[in-house]
């Protein structure tokens, strides 16, 4: 009886070990979708160079680890702001630097209103929650915009620089839009709770 148990205790141990996911099966999986997600994102290269360490498997994970950095860039954009509306400036920059201030500050709202939104999806306000989504980070976008219209009478580095860090963070913004609307293309539902 022992000899034809062991083989069978043999058996049942490495089928369970065969159907545990392997931490190189999930990081191979969450590559891929990395990858294949970014390839029609409005800046691929910056997507896969945002996103690659994302441990995302579904693209639901996507779309909140591309907000989640979105956000982080907005978080840095308005924090170089702040700082910049305390050095004294002539008056069109403290203009320019003052409204952009409360425009990024909207954009970090939209994007955390946009995150925890993403968090809790349920199947039955689906839809509205995503339409909620893209309307925020739509907002965001032309908060980013309206930023940089408020620069155009402003010379000098303090104009370069403000325009490359809102730049940089519109882009990340624009693809976390790309992927909050393939989210919603591929109807990523979470299944509901008994």
């Amino acid at each position: 009886m022992r000899f034809t148990l062991l083989p069978l205790l043999l058996l049942l141990s490495y089928s369970a070990a065969a159907r545990k996911p392997s931490s190189h099966n999930a990081t191979t999986s969450s590559s891929h979708l990395v990858r294949t997600s970014c390839q029609h994102a409005s800046y691929p290269n910056l997507c896969l160079h945002t996103l690659s360490a994302s441990p995302a498997q579904t693209p639901r994970d996507l779309a909140q680890a591309a907000v989640g950095v979105s956000l982080s860039r907005a978080r840095k954009v308005s924090a170089f702001l702040s700082q910049l509306s305390h050095s004294s400036s002539p008056k069109r920059q403290r203009v320019a630097v003052g409204d952009c201030v409360e425009q990024v500050s909207d954009s970090v709202d939209d994007l955390s209103r946009t995150l925890e939104e993403l968090h809790h999806l349920h199947e039955e306000t689906f839809r509205w929650q995503m339409s909620n989504a893209q309307t925020w980070v739509s907002a965001a976008l032309t908060n980013d915009d309206t930023c940089l219209d408020g620069f155009q009478e402003v010379d000098g580095k303090v104009k370069a620089d403000v325009k490359r860090k809102i730049t940089n963070a519109a882009r990340v913004t624009s693809n976390a839009l790309y992927m909050i609307n393939r989210l919603d293309e591929s109807r990523g539902r979470p299944r509901s709770k008994p």
